[in-house]
């Protein structure tokens, strides 16, 4: 087997839930500000914790995945659910330098969201000592699929009731029972 390494990209991509949102479902009052950065934080924690729960990506991203050979099966599995497309397929020598190879060789398997992996074209050159670089766009919103809306109703829910019970819960939300309908299995 083929070890493959996958590394996380910068993207800035909004919140699924942004904070007009969130204020409306809080019903905060609207020319109050003051827990603005509160709240902005707990819908980046309600929502990273429904995605350790669901293992899918709640928001759009980009990352690389780093092979030093192609999969004899010519499938490379990868956890990023949905996976979205291959943005860019390249060889990287020893020296550093990177030979672009056509994005197109790649494509996405059947299944990007239960079996998210990249399909290895029959023609696909051999990296012959060279590191295999490829970049791709994974998560709902953006490019990718919209963001079902129990999963969106998730992180208003999970966001709303740390901000009803801060400080005073002896145990938070369970994001599991909030996220089962839509958790991806491993095998």
């Amino acid at each position: 087997m083929v070890p493959i390494r996958v590394e996380a990209g910068v993207v800035e991509a909004p919140e699924p839930v942004t904070l007009a949102e969130m204020r409306l479902y809080l019903r905060l009052d609207p020319d109050d500000a003051s827990e603005d950065a509160l709240v902005t934080g707990l819908v980046a924690a309600a929502r990273a914790s429904l995605e350790a729960e669901t293992r899918r990506l709640l928001k759009p991203a980009r990352f690389r995945v780093v092979l030093d050979a192609w999969p004899r099966d010519r499938r490379i599995p990868l956890p990023l659910s949905p996976l979205v497309g291959v943005l860019r397929l390249g060889l990287a020598g020893p020296d550093g330098s990177v030979e672009a190879q056509e994005a197109s060789l790649l494509r996405v398997g059947p299944d990007p969201i239960e079996a998210p992996c990249l399909l290895v074209d029959p023609f696909t050159p051999a990296p012959v000592g060279r590191t295999i670089l490829i970049e791709v766009a994974a998560g709902y919103g953006g490019g990718g699929p919209v963001l079902p809306a129990p999963l969106r109703l998730a992180i208003l829910r999970l966001a709303a009731a740390c901000y009803e019970h801060r400080g005073d819960e002896t145990e938070p939300p369970d994001p599991a029972a909030l996220a089962t309908p839509f958790r991806r299995l491993r095998l």
